[in-house]
């Protein structure tokens, strides 16, 4: 039987899941996920959803309101930090603990087969490719539903491009703090007094500063990137500056990875998918290591505007 029905369409994926099976093995790290994606797909149903099918590390639902699937990403979220599912020795042994990425879109869809088809479940399972770890993030048709107490949980962050399809989507945040990774990088703690108050960006001549209530900034190759940067090496949307905690935090949206090196150090921070803390100053790597003289690279500087003056960061 085939119906349309007008729903919100959740998509779940765990994150660090390839590093649990190359670090722990085949056996224990397919216990872990099976175990995590069960207990999430418990979640889902407590919330009143219907899980519509488990994708290997991921899982997909649909719920009939907006608000019941934003209660059900929340869940999910804290049920799997709260859990006690994580391998607690998955650190010591060179892998990374799992983290959560969640894509919600409300529309019409198509309903067969025990299965759903629409552009809904589309763009919901493309926000994937945007979401950092441990963030929700959802289209305006699913805030355009919720009540307006529960819209403001969410912070707009700009219109992306979602592979293969041909208009920009409005994008929301969900702003769960607790569970979004605010680590540090390994080079330091970000001086917390005085707060910044922007960051500086360069790339060849094309010399911008962004204060911290106009984030988020993303950098890629789109003309509809908040940075262009015109390099076949660097995706459409490869990374995005945010505001989050008194600290700007750069997350890499892309396939082939962004790289950090800070002013002072030979080291280069890897992020695939990942998030780290920028501060002082240094170079991101967009597709390829700042090791590569041809890398196209950003040289960035975090500064307070009474600074604005400074000499700006040596680009390599």
């Amino acid at each position: 039987m085939t119906r349309n029905i007008e729903c919100c369409v959740l998509f779940a994926d765990l994150r660090g899941s390839t590093g649990l099976y190359e670090s722990l093995g085949n056996a224990i790290a397919t216990q872990w996920v099976t175990q995590s994606i069960s207990m999430l797909g418990r979640v889902v149903v407590t919330c009143g959803g219907t899980l519509i099918k488990t994708l290997g590390d991921g899982l997909m639902a649909t719920f009939g309101d907006a608000a019941s699937a934003v209660r059900a990403s929340i869940d999910m979220h804290e049920a799997l930090s709260c859990s006690g599912l994580q391998p607690p020795y998955v650190a010591a042994r060179g892998g990374r603990e799992l983290k959560l990425q969640i894509g919600l879109a409300y529309g019409e869809v198509v309903e067969m087969a025990g299965d759903c088809f629409g552009d809904a479940v589309n763009v919901a399972a493309r926000l994937l490719e945007h979401s950092g770890d441990n963030e929700t993030l959802a289209t305006s048709t699913v805030l355009a539903v919720l009540p307006a107490h529960e819209q403001g949980q969410f912070r707009r962050l700009n219109h992306i491009q979602l592979r293969g399809r041909i208009e920009p989507v409005e994008v929301h945040i969900l702003e769960t703090r607790q569970f979004t990774d605010m680590a540090t990088t390994a080079f330091g703690d970000v001086i917390a007094n005085p707060e910044p108050e922007g960051v500086r960006l360069i790339w060849l001549d094309m010399h911008q500063v962004f204060a911290s209530s106009s984030m988020p900034v993303i950098l890629g190759r789109s003309t509809q990137a908040t940075y262009c940067i015109d390099d076949n090496r660097v995706s459409r949307s490869h990374a995005r500056i945010d505001w989050h905690g008194g600290a700007f935090q750069l997350s890499d949206l892309s396939y082939n990875g962004t790289y950090v090196r800070f002013t002072g150090t030979t080291e280069v921070v890897t992020l695939r998918r990942g998030t780290c803390t920028l501060h002082g100053s240094g170079v991101v790597g967009l597709g390829t290591s700042p090791s590569d003289p041809t890398a196209p690279c950003v040289g960035f500087e975090v500064l307070r505007f009474t600074d604005t003056s400074r000499q700006s960061p040596t680009h390599p």
